[in-house]
């Protein structure tokens, strides 16, 4: 026990020297001396007069995760528990050919495709001959090579789960030839944007595009929009 412990048990007449507590209970004994005799937990927000006379809380006891205590009641209904439906009692539902999620299976309709399947495809798209197709159409082949991918990336999927040992080499080949593709039309599409940037600052600074025939169109129309040309035309018509 510490000294000042034991010499402040001896003057106040605590208890004999003979009846001192081991060394090991005296720093309970001295926080026992210096607390009040009203003790309450930090984290308890029951009042210190809780317990005497009625209890007005109507959930305590109930748990707060569980929902469960002494005073909780519990709601009974007349009608009895809906009961699930064996197997064998329930009707069988025919598949759907035309379901968009087979476009992800190859025509064979199984996870894992083949390595004749993967092998059997052609050429990627040249940049020359996507530069001749429309928005809509390079719009339609972008997301006919994302549907493609995606069906490549579930035969790989179910590859790597089976591990069968054949058609990574022939899968990883047609994901190649997809990717050139893809990279071709954006290439595409980056092209337009810049030509169509540089023809906005070009006219926007007061460029008008000069052509062969443009000009002469463009005179042929002022020409026929002014006063004298829609009098002579009058004139044919009344003749």
């Amino acid at each position: 026990m510490h000294r000042s412990v034991a010499s402040r048990l001896v003057r106040h007449g605590g208890m004999p020297l003979l009846e001192l507590p081991p060394a090991y209970l005296a720093p309970s004994l001295h926080f026992s001396m210096t607390r009040t005799a009203v003790q309450s937990s930090n984290f308890s927000t029951t009042p210190i007069a809780a317990g005497r006379g009625r209890d007005m809380n109507r959930v305590r006891g109930v748990s707060a995760i569980h929902r469960t205590g002494t005073k909780f009641k519990l709601s009974a209904a007349k009608y009895p528990l809906p009961q699930p439906v064996s197997p064998e009692k329930m009707q069988s539902r025919g598949g759907t050919p035309d379901h968009g999620l087979w476009g992800f299976f190859p025509p064979s309709r199984e996870a894992l495709s083949v390595p004749e399947f993967d092998n059997d495809f052609g050429r990627p798209w040249a940049i020359q001959e996507l530069r001749e197709k429309s928005w809509d159409d390079l719009h339609k082949l972008w997301w006919v090579c994302v549907k493609e991918r995606n069906r490549i990336a579930t035969s790989n999927f179910e590859r790597s789960r089976l591990k069968p040992g054949y058609g990574d080499h022939e899968a990883d080949a047609r994901d190649r030839a997809v990717q050139v593709t893809q990279k071709s039309i954006k290439h595409v599409l980056r092209e337009r944007w810049y030509a169509w940037e540089e023809a906005t600052r070009l006219y926007e600074s007061g460029v008008r595009p000069e052509g062969q025939g443009y000009g002469d169109m463009m005179e042929e129309e002022v020409l026929e929009s002014t006063p004298e040309a829609q009098k002579e035309e009058n004139k044919d018509t009344k003749a």
